[in-house]
């Protein structure tokens, strides 16, 4: 594949890959919105502030990784310069991380 097929190719994944993102963080506003409603059950606040870190911290990561495409570093390992595998982008697409320095950061 000649190199400005496989940019364009590369743009082109991206371009799909920002959208599925931007979607994820969409359904992940709504569901913060959905998660700071009161209820009036005290039993259930534990549950709901579990929830809503949870979710903010997704969106965290989906706005981090938004970012990191738009800036061209999506896709680069913050530690060690080298590239992500696109596998792992694949099942993690907010990683930030390849998979050595991320076993070195959970030490």
């Amino acid at each position: 594949m000649s190199t400005g097929m496989h940019q364009h190719a590369e743009q082109d994944r991206l371009g799909d890959l920002r959208t599925s993102l931007t979607k994820q963080f969409e359904a992940h506003q709504a569901r913060l919105t959905e998660l700071t409603a009161d209820t009036g059950d005290p039993g259930q606040a534990l549950t709901q502030d579990a929830l809503v870190a949870a979710t903010r911290q997704s969106m965290a990561q989906i706005g981090d990784a938004l970012r990191r495409i738009a800036d061209g570093g999506y896709g680069v390992c913050e530690r060690c310069g080298g590239d992500i595998p696109a596998e792992r982008l694949e099942i993690l697409p907010h990683a930030r991380f390849c998979v050595p320095c991320q076993q070195r950061q959970n030490r």
